[in-house]
């Protein structure tokens, strides 16, 4: 599977000065050289972390399987679900954990009957720990 190589130069997302978030305010055609001046605010996937985007570009290319993204990677189903998490997090999302309701510790039970966590990995969460 091929993956995103991160060759391109990333944006800063905090002012090296103060820490503040960053905003575009420059834009250029590199073929007219047209320039528009403003203020752009980034959008949500610019924010993200370089490992994020490329967490969310394998899932994306592994139709949403956690599976194959934690094969895709190197890492565990837990893991992968965890990233998940935390991807849906960083983009202002609500995340399972926050969106946790009665029928949320059958969804773990279901996931260990389908085989995509350990019973080790089942009893964590369900105790309220996290995947990652």
């Amino acid at each position: 599977m091929e993956r995103g190589t991160g060759q391109s130069p990333q944006m800063p997302k905090r002012c090296p000065a103060c820490g503040a978030g960053m905003q575009v305010k420059l834009l250029g055609c590199p073929g007219c050289g047209t320039e528009i001046q403003g203020a752009f605010p980034l959008g949500r996937f610019e924010a993200l972390e370089p490992e994020q985007r490329l967490f969310l570009e394998v899932f994306l290319q592994c139709r949403g399987s956690l599976k194959d993204v934690g094969a895709a990677l190197g890492i565990s189903y837990p893991t992968a679900r965890g990233r998940l998490d935390a991807l849906i997090a960083a983009l202002g999302f609500q995340t399972d954990a926050e969106a946790r309701g009665s029928g949320w510790r059958l969804r773990v039970l279901e996931q260990l009957k389908r085989g995509e966590i350990t019973t080790d990995e089942a009893l964590k969460y369900l105790q309220g720990g996290t995947f990652g």
